[in-house]
């Protein structure tokens, strides 16, 4: 570059880049195919596998032939069962809808009325790791966006202040950060990850605040990055990498002025921290209210690390884990309704699979008192959004192994999903590689029955 070209781009092409930046901004919201019902999507994911026939998908058939063979051929799982395991749990009608849940979730119980209980979920491998990848990219390979990528790809987001797809874990879930990537989308789209487990907000987001410059300093400094990237892109043309990290620069900058606010549950009522409860998933579940509220897009809360409801020795530990999701999920739900949220957001909840009716007789555990793998039938709750609360879509076999009536798939949860924040997932595409890529790849069905 001559020193003509760059006085000239001093005294006039710096502007116009910002100009264009504005213009072209890929956080900014965007227009939908067709009217939206939400705005919003609430996913809270009970990473392990918790159990239908223990939780939301009541069988008396199975409580009947407890401890005997199951007279029909038993469906292939991960690892070896035997005979029939009835659920030690009870349960019990509840709300108006008379919805049948387990007294380890009486809390949600209270809520049912709210909540469509899809009872036909089945997805296509009984192991954690393509069913996880499955579920929240829509692939069983690695390598695709996830969810909330796609997602913040096709609406933007409504806080410029704010990562438009967050994630709330304490630790990492199996497989960990694959499982929020941007991939072959726009760096800026990949979830941001947070700690939960942490309760001071200097520990939740790091290095949140600068004790060297002041802010209108780190504003100049930005603002030179910029301009410099910028001539690099146009004397070398695009870098999806260097604009990714422009992007996450310039968020990481503006969550200076907002971020310690919104992650700060301190700030909350005392009587509204009290009905969500203590803990991990109870505090990631008030984040997650409190971040859709300041205009996120998609927030993801894991249960906890790792895989904590995968209960292959004893499915007694269930009721350890309901105590702490059970007052969190009815909580949140109370609480969008009482911020006005809860008809713009979709609240889900799920995990990668679910678990056999037999008992696990593998030689890999010691008490044979729990459950294998089940991607043939599992449950899944969805609410807000334009979603039909108090009713039950779907069902299992009598044993509660394989869905038989209105099977659903990932792909058509996730079309569903889609479709609520106004995107037809057939449209929502990405070219890559020379083909055009979306979150349903192939498939997906519109759920008609459980939207209005």
């Amino acid at each position: 570059m001559t020193r003509r070209d760059l006085l000239k781009t001093m005294g006039a092409g710096f502007p116009m880049a910002a100009f264009a930046q504005v213009a072209n901004d890929p956080m900014a919201p965007k227009s939908t195919h067709f009217p939206a019902k939400a705005k919003h999507v609430i996913f809270l994911f009970l990473n392990g596998g918790p159990s239908q026939v223990d939780t939301f998908d009541p069988k008396p058939a199975l409580q009947r032939m407890h401890g005997k063979p199951m007279p029909t051929p038993n469906l292939k799982s991960e690892r070896k069962t035997g005979n029939l395991l009835g659920s030690p749990f009870t349960f019990k009608k509840y709300g108006q809808s008379g919805i049948e849940v387990s007294e380890i979730f009486s809390e949600v119980g209270s809520v049912i009325d709210d909540f469509c209980v899809i009872r036909s979920m089945h997805t296509e491998r009984p192991n954690h790791e393509p069913s996880l990848l499955l579920t929240n990219c829509g692939q069983r390979l690695p390598g695709h966006p996830s969810m909330g990528s796609w997602v913040t790809y096709g609406l933007g987001t409504e806080n410029k202040n704010l990562p438009g797809f967050v994630v709330l874990c304490p630790g990492l879930p199996v497989l960990g950060p694959i499982l929020w990537t941007s991939s072959y989308l726009p760096g800026v789209y990949q979830g941001a990850y947070i700690p939960n487990n942490e309760k001071e907000v200097d520990k939740l987001v790091p290095n949140l605040h600068n004790t060297r410059w002041k802010p209108e300093d780190q504003k100049r400094q930005l603002d030179l990055l910029g301009q410099l990237n910028r001539l690099q892109t146009k004397r070398e043309g695009d870098d999806p990498q260097l604009e990714a990290g422009i992007q996450s620069m310039e968020i990481a900058y503006r969550m200076q002025t907002e971020a310690a606010e919104a992650f700060d549950i301190s700030k909350e009522p005392e009587k509204v921290r009290e009905s969500y409860g203590d803990g991990d998933f109870a505090r990631g579940c008030l984040m997650a209210a409190r971040l859709v509220e300041r205009g996120v897009r998609m927030v993801q809360v894991y249960f906890g690390d790792d895989q904590p409801w995968d209960s292959h020795e004893d499915i007694l530990d269930h009721r350890r884990l309901a105590r702490l999701a059970d007052k969190p999920i009815a909580a949140l739900i109370r609480d969008l309704k009482q911020r006005g949220l809860l008809n713009e957001t979709v609240v889900v909840v799920t995990g990668e699979f679910g678990r056999t009716p037999a008992t696990e007789v593998s030689g890999l555990v010691k008490v044979q008192n729990g459950r294998d793998h089940n991607n043939h039938g599992y449950s899944s709750l969805v609410a807000g959004g334009g979603f039909r609360g108090g009713m039950v879509y779907g069902a299992t076999d009598e044993f509660g192994f394989k869905a038989v009536e209105n099977p659903v798939d990932v792909h058509d949860l996730h079309a569903t999903i889609l479709h609520q924040l106004g995107l037809d997932h057939t449209r929502l595409t990405y070219r890559y590689s020379g083909r055009d890529f979306r979150l349903t790849d192939v498939h997906g069905n519109l759920i008609q029955a459980i939207i209005s």
